[in-house]
């Protein structure tokens, strides 16, 4: 890299981070052409995942290599470095990067020059100090989450029809979902609903013996969605033979026996945690400016207050909504893909001299899906429900996905569940790949 060449550092190929760059590629394709600028991108994955068509890639609906974009391919003028960025020194244009495969320790880490930063990491799961929920919890924001609990409920199944002890079949066929946003609920919704049509394989399972039990904490559940239009969904998820218990905490899941604040205990196979994110830990690592909740303080042209070339948005940032003066933008895919766009155009104009424009971005309403064919969803104050959202739904976010590629196989994977059923199996040795050759060595599996 010449002295001359401006070294923009992307942290993060998210849901901001992928798109962002490939706009760059664009706008700046005569100036990476002759060597002007030069794009690195760090992320610990080499793919971006979409994460709204997680919940139908853990019931089946989509193949999971479908609803996650490889960067290479399509970053191709970028360089892109899979590892961590432990720490950023701003005021000195450094990262500190520990690439994959390196050594826990300072001896595996790198230093990356800069001159332009965008801060796009992202969040990651927020927990609480709940007794077992860390030993016996798992979230529900990556791919291999998604697939995880895929074949977990079906191992379930598995073993609620293969075992003669009833408390051992109990436990197996309880499933916990704590949190009612879309994370919680999408993910609830569409794994009962893979689950309820998996019992016609399992003689000894009818879907009555299930329990599925969602936890919120609040009054209601998928508030971006309105009032309304949450009870319904309330009372939809109830009428399968969900519990909904609003107003209610998980205390402790030690050992797998859930405890809830009404007073309620039982045991449970399975708890899922959606209660919640915060930003990723990344952004306390570095000289930058946070707010109260640990995220990146940001003006509305998307710049880091207080600082020169340095920008972030998405999740782990503090976005001014000006649309709703005095608050923020609200942690979600709507928001990261337009703020994506507007980032990338100021980047741009930074690099050019011209000046920044604000994100301006009202918000048009949410749509969620409740399994196939059911759905919720208000757009523009107009509220629809079962087969007209759920059709909403996936038109929206097919629009959305990133590269034709990827829409097209998605779309080929819809196509195809017009005629065939959905596979029902369990790839639970994806988890065990070590257990066949533990027991070739004589050495027995853990």
């Amino acid at each position: 890299m010449s002295p001359q060449t401006t070294h923009i550092l992307v942290v993060g190929a998210g849901t901001v981070g992928m798109p962002l760059v490939r706009r760059l590629q664009r706008r700046l394709r005569r100036e990476l052409k002759r060597g002007d600028v030069e794009i690195t991108v760090v992320d610990p994955q080499s793919y971006m995942t979409y994460q709204p068509f997680l919940p139908e890639a853990a019931a089946g609906n989509l193949e999971p290599r479908h609803v996650v974009t490889p960067l290479r391919p399509v970053l191709d003028r970028a360089r892109i470095l899979n590892g961590r960025v432990v720490k950023v020194d701003h005021a000195a244009r450094r990262a500190t990067v520990r690439v994959a495969g390196a050594e826990p320790r300072e001896e595996g880490d790198r230093d990356i020059s800069y001159d332009v930063l965008v801060l796009a990491a992202g969040s990651i799961s927020s927990t609480l100090p709940i007794p077992g929920l860390a030993e016996n919890g798992i979230g529900f924001k990556t791919i291999g989450e998604a697939i995880y609990l895929r074949n977990h409920v079906l191992g379930q199944l598995d073993i609620a029809d293969s075992t003669d002890d009833e408390e051992s079949r109990r436990r197996a066929l309880t499933f916990v979902f704590v949190g009612g946003g879309f994370a919680g609920v999408e993910a609830l919704a569409e794994l009962e609903d893979m689950a309820h049509d998996a019992c016609r394989y399992y003689p000894r399972i009818d879907p009555g013996d299930m329990r599925w039990v969602l936890v919120e904490a609040t009054g209601r559940i998928l508030p971006e969605v309105g009032e309304d239009m949450g009870r319904w969904t309330v009372e939809a998820l109830r009428k399968r033979g969900i519990e909904v218990r609003l107003e209610t905490k998980l205390k402790s899941a030690e050992n797998c026996h859930i405890v809830l604040s009404s007073g309620d205990g039982f045991d449970a196979g399975t708890l899922v945690w959606t209660a919640g994110v915060k930003p990723h830990p990344v952004v306390r690592s570095t000289d930058l400016p946070l707010d109260e909740k640990g995220r990146v303080k940001a003006t509305a042209e998307l710049t880091v207050e207080g600082t020169q070339r340095a920008f972030t948005a998405g999740d782990n940032a503090a976005v001014p909504d000006l649309t709703n003066p005095g608050s923020y933008c609200a942690p979600n895919a709507q928001h990261a893909v337009r703020q994506a766009t507007r980032l990338a155009d100021n980047i741009v104009a930074e690099l050019r001299g011209k000046p920044l424009r604000p994100y301006r971005h009202a918000y048009v309403g949410s749509v969620a899906s409740l399994g196939l064919h059911r759905g919720v969803a208000q757009i523009y104050g107009v509220k629809l429900r079962g087969v007209p959202a759920w059709l909403v739904h996936r038109t929206y976010h097919l629009s959305r996905m990133p590269t034709l590629n990827r829409k097209v196989r998605v779309l080929a994977d819809w196509t195809l569940a017009l005629f065939f059923r959905r596979e029902i199996v369990s790839l639970g040795e994806l988890q065990r790949p070590r257990e066949e050759f533990d027991l070739a060595v004589g050495r027995r599996p853990d």
